[in-house]
């Protein structure tokens, strides 16, 4: 079987990469451009690990070769049945053990060249965390900073419609970073995803452009931004967004409104204010929930919350803040994309970026 192993470096050269895992563990992470064809459903998988530890390995080896030559037989006439006969597969599980050991078996015996990932998904795995320790070291950044509300995420968009390079970490981690900032109806990709999503993105840049990125703590949500992420950028160049106080209000009932159409949700949101601030001022805010009070609740969070809170962090870990660029922006109006080319225009005109 030695010879059917291949490495990560060897994975381009393949027509398809087949995770046979079971669609648990391929949601929960995969090789970029695989299909999951698993070869165990989750319950089964479950199944075969019980026995394992309460019967026998032997019996649990037994029962998961019945299951997977079953399934196998499946994915032949269904999955795999227009499959050509030069088609060259690299087939991969959880660390290159028996269920992809077994399809490359069985493929090269049809007369497939099929081969075998080295370590599995666990190989895949170890080559993303040390990109992730080396590749964001390769660009240079310019962080948009500045309060919530301001709109730094709504000219990101707009710089990159204008032709900038730029780095939505808020769109890859499915969040808008603030306690507020769950996406509606939709899931955060799991950490392991999100650093296959980043590595993606960032290999797609052009190292001698800046990339722009939205200021943001190290985690957003449930998952956390890389530490060699996050000190590079740190030690770029910085936009400071300067929105008024109305224009914030505005947009952040624009940018909310999801939540502020669902009373309930925001009302048990704000719950998790306390400790932040007093019972009665959440249930303050609460009350204006009840009765609708939309703008003034918008104004109070930002007065009250979202300001005092970025003042209390003040991007400190940002070495050139002092020396940001103070760029006015107008997120409400329909000229963005218009806005975002006047900032780059001042950006080349001040030599901005920090190499």
């Amino acid at each position: 079987m030695k010879n059917l192993l291949v490495n990560l470096d060897q994975a381009g050269d393949f027509d398809e990469i087949i995770d046979v895992r079971t669609p648990l563990e391929f949601a929960d992470d995969h090789i970029p451009g695989a299909i999951n064809a698993p070869v165990l459903s989750n319950e089964e998988r479950v199944l075969v690990g019980t026995t394992y530890k309460q019967v026998s390995p032997f019996e649990a080896t037994r029962m998961g070769a019945a299951l997977v030559a079953r399934t196998i037989a499946h994915h032949l006439e269904t999955t795999f049945a227009d499959r050509p006969r030069n088609w060259r597969p690299l087939i991969y599980c959880w660390r290159g053990g028996k269920r992809s050991g077994s399809v490359t078996t069985l493929f090269n015996m049809i007369g497939w060249p099929a081969r075998q990932l080295e370590g599995g998904y666990k190989s895949y795995r170890r080559a993303t965390l040390a990109t992730l320790d080396s590749l964001p070291k390769l660009f240079s950044y310019i962080a948009l900073v500045g309060p919530t509300g301001s709109g730094k995420t709504r000219l990101l968009a707009a710089l990159r419609d204008a032709g900038a390079q730029t780095l939505d970490l808020e769109a890859l981690a499915s969040h808008r970073g603030s306690l507020l900032g769950a996406w509606a109806g939709v899931q955060q990709p799991s950490q392991k995803h999100f650093d296959t999503l980043l590595v993606s993105t960032l290999r797609g840049f052009d190292a001698s452009r800046p990339v722009f990125v939205e200021a943001e703590s190290r985690r957003i949500g449930s998952v956390a931004l890389p530490l060699a992420l996050l000190e590079t950028f740190h030690r770029g160049a910085c936009v400071e967004v300067v929105s008024s106080r109305a224009d914030r209000a505005a947009f952040l009932l624009h940018d909310y409104a999801h939540l502020f159409d669902d009373p309930a949700a925001l009302k048990a949101q704000l719950q998790r204010l306390i400790g932040l601030h007093s019972r009665e001022r959440v249930a303050g805010w609460q009350q204006s929930v009840d009765e609708n009070r939309r703008a003034e609740l918008a104004h109070e969070l930002i007065e009250r919350h979202y300001d005092p809170a970025y003042a209390r962090s003040s991007h400190q870990h940002f070495v050139h803040l002092q020396h940001a660029l103070k760029f006015s922006f107008r997120p409400i109006d329909a000229d963005v994309v218009d806005q975002a080319k006047a900032l780059l225009a001042q950006i080349e005109k001040h030599s901005l970026v920090v190499t």
